[in-house]
Formats: C-alpha cells, structure tokens, sequence
C-alpha cells in the first residue's frame, strides 16, 4: 500500500515521503481499516516536528482522525495507531473505541467530525457549563477547531462572538452563523468585545491559539466567566496572572481531550450520540474547505501548520482518480 512515512523530524512538506510499505498487521484488539478520508489536524504537523506529547517511533504515518471502512463495509470514525497513521490507503485502529459514521455526513466530513467536535462539546459543555443565552467567544472561529466551537456555542442558544485574522476568515466566520465577527488584524479585539457585550465581557472563551489570544481573553471575559484553554496554534504558551483570575472572579479551564480516553471513555460515545444527533439535524456540519488527494498530502499538512486554511483540509485517497474518471 501507498503510505506517507515520516524518516526524520522536521517540517511536514520536507519530511513526509511517500512510500510503498506492506499493510499494518493489527494487534491483538486492533482492526484494518481502509482509509476513506483522513482529516488533517494541528498535532500532524507537531508530531512531524517531534513537538506533539506522543512521539512514534521512526518512520511513523501521521493522520491521527480517519473515517474508515471495515472488512465487511461498515464506516466508521477511528484515531489510527500510531506508526500506522491514517495519510495511507490503510490504517489500524483499536476495535473497541470505534464509531459509526453519521448517515447525514460524507467520507471527508465524517473524518472531520471527530477531535474537533469533541474538543468543543467537552469544552463548552462538559468544562464550561455553557447556557442558552451566554455569549461564547471563539478565537479562530474560522479555522478547523474554531468553526467547530461556532456551531457547537449556536446550536447551544448561545451569542457567538468569532475573532478572526483577515478578511477571507471574517466572510468564513459571518457564513458560519457568528453574532459578530472581529478581525484581529484591524480591529482592536479587547475594545470591540467589550462593545459588544455592553461591557459584561464574554460569559465563556473558547481558546486554540494561546498567546496574545490569552491575553485579550483574560481583558474580556466576564464576572465569573470561563476561559477554556485548548491549545496553543500561536505558538506561544502563555502565563496566566493568578491574581488577576482573583479579582475578577473568573476560571481558567484546561481541556485535554484524550485524557477523557483513559479517565471517563464512556463520555467519548456518549457525546459522539450527541454530535450525530446534531448533525442529522442540520445544527452542524464539518466546514471541509479543501478535499486533496493522498499525494498532496504534504503540501496540505504544511498549511494547516501554516495557518492560512479555513475550516478542515482533508486527505481522500484516490480523490485523482475518481475526478479524472468523472471528466472522462
């Protein structure tokens, strides 16, 4: 099978090769699965870069959300195991923590569903207790775990504030359904906000990128708000003033997701119930920007790392193919 194998540590467009490589024989409790789409996360390019909490042996696949197909034609949503990531024609997985895919969605949206949406259901709901009527703030609203957040805060009955960085991400932002919209570029966040908002601040903030991002978070979330941490896309770990959090009476929240996989797995397929619900009804639906084959592959990893995608970028095997036999 075709598979793109990381040799060395190092930028995802400079390091991943593609290679013919025998399939991955699954472990006790694993299964095969044919990858019909693969969803390009942040932590690809970090585990590329060495950078990400797991670290592969080498050569290693990245590709760490697929939806997937069964020996005997089911789909499925799976996180490959690593080595054997999901940028290849196949994966395995761990059998007992597979889903089914959603009816309402399709191959590349379904492997788009998974980490994003968990992310900000256990975020919004499970950590920050969001309430119908609360405004959300969400930075990166227009990228993959930001537009997931959007949805997830509207279909709550929440007021949904999106801090973006451009205009083309602002257009993405407004057509996912925000309140209102902010361009960090031009716009002065912490003033706009709290326009926004009357004053009161952002009830709960939703923050992927870290940073200068924190800091705009902890001017404008309100009296007894909660701002969740999810990550750091910025680059930039930030290092909150605990005094402040005192005299202003808010809470900072940590969300490891996978750590509910090891802590409370029965939540995992409790909220996967939930996020299908949603979808079969039309309050969510994964933004996939950009559906590439699985030779583009790098170049595709390289901007999401980059930072200038908008929604997801999904890898579909043999995309190629099935375009030049529909041309024909």
């Amino acid at each position: 099978m075709q598979a793109w194998q990381v040799h060395e540590n190092g930028e995802p467009s400079e390091v991943m090769r593609l290679e013919e490589i025998a399939r991955p024989e699954p472990g006790e409790g694993q299964v095969l699965l044919k990858v019909r789409a693969a969803n390009i996360n942040f932590p690809d390019a970090l585990l590329c870069r060495g950078q990400y909490q797991v670290r592969p042996p080498l050569p290693f696949t990245p590709g760490v959300e697929i939806c997937g197909e069964t020996e005997d034609g089911r789909r499925v949503i799976a996180n490959p195991a690593l080595p054997y990531g999901g940028f290849a024609e196949y994966a395995v997985a761990d059998a007992r923590a597979l889903l089914p895919a959603p009816d309402a969605l399709d191959d590349a949206e379904t492997a788009a569903l998974h980490i994003g949406y968990q992310t900000g259901w256990f975020g919004l709901h499970q950590r920050a207790r969001l309430q119908e009527g609360e405004t959300l703030l969400v930075h990166a609203a227009a990228g993959g775990v930001g537009s997931a957040a959007v949805q997830l805060g509207k279909a709550a009955g929440a007021r949904v504030i999106g801090v973006v960085g451009g205009p083309d991400k602002a257009k993405v932002a407004q057509e996912l359904g925000c309140d209102v919209v902010i361009d960090r570029r031009s716009d002065d966040v912490i003033a706009a906000v709290k326009e926004a908002t009357g004053g009161h601040g952002a009830d709960v903030i939703y923050d992927p990128v870290g940073g200068d991002a924190y800091k705009q978070s902890a001017k404008t979330v309100a009296f007894e708000g909660r701002i969740v941490v999810v990550g750091f896309a910025s680059g930039s770990i930030p290092s909150p003033a605990l005094n402040h959090a005192l005299v202003k009476n808010y809470s900072i929240m940590g969300l490891h997701w996978g750590l509910y996989a090891q802590k409370n797995p029965k939540l995992i397929p409790h909220c996967h119930e939930r996020l299908t619900e949603l979808a079969a009804r039309g309050a969510i639906k994964p933004l996939v920007s950009d559906r590439v084959d699985l030779a583009d592959a790098p170049a595709a990893v390289q901007r999401v790392a980059d930072g200038v995608t908008t929604g997801r970028v999904v890898v579909v095997p043999g995309l190629n193919a099935r375009t030049e036999g529909a041309a024909a």
